[in-house]
């Protein structure tokens, strides 16, 4: 049954070439689309240093994880992609294995350029934390969306976040949008009219010590 299951992979193969474990790799089908699983060398050029990348094709387009090593077996990049294009979360490294960034992306789908997402509005929240559901047409093959993160290679903490929504960066609400609680006008109750009325009454009196009966020690 290997055998068969073989022998027909190779068939819909016009080209491909023979891993070291066994496995088709780089195959191009009849109709010259790239499938499958592929492994792919960029030597260095214009000072710019070569990467090997792995991931699978479907129909001639990238699809789901890839990842990229240094030309020193290195893992300097896990990206994601739907459709051919970078979707979801990509994450980046040094050659010493230290995170230094992660994107957000949307790949549109070519047949179907509307979106539905969820967006903060700022209208009914200023905090933000009430979302409203919109319907969008996406421009071009892949957006920034969702948080972009920077890392100090050093120490590994966040030193700057980026949120993007649809290809913009979502920079909240002004500032004459915030409602400041701690600072905001404290509305007073009004006295009920007989305690204003005694009030009133006896404005201006002597206050006179009441006697409980207690001798004093």
């Amino acid at each position: 049954m290997g055998l068969l299951i073989s022998f027909n992979a190779y068939s819909q193969c016009k080209d491909y070439i023979i891993g070291i474990k066994g496995d088709t790799l780089n195959c191009t089908d009849m109709q010259n689309l790239r499938q499958g699983k592929w492994v792919i060398r960029y030597d260095q050029i214009r000072g710019e240093p070569g990467y090997e990348e792995e991931g699978e094709y479907v129909d001639g387009k990238k699809e789901g994880i890839w990842r990229q090593y240094s030309l020193q077996g290195d893992l300097i990049a896990v990206e994601n992609y739907r459709w051919g294009h970078k979707n979801a979360v990509s994450q980046y490294f040094t050659r010493n294995g230290e995170l230094i960034r992660e994107e957000s992306w949307r790949a549109v789908n070519p047949l179907n350029p509307y979106d539905t997402i969820e967006v903060a509005d700022w209208e009914k929240d200023p905090l933000g934390l009430i979302t409203k559901t919109v319907v969008v047409k996406l421009e071009g093959s892949t957006i920034k969306h969702g948080p972009w993160k920077y890392y100090s290679a050093q120490t590994g903490a966040i030193v700057k976040t980026e949120n993007w929504v649809l290809g913009s960066i979502d920079k909240g609400p002004k500032k004459d949008d915030i409602v400041n609680n701690d600072v905001s006008e404290k509305k007073t109750v009004p006295k009920p009219k007989e305690v204003q009325d005694f009030e009133k009454k006896n404005s201006g009196k002597k206050k006179v010590k009441i006697r409980d009966g207690r001798t004093g020690g």
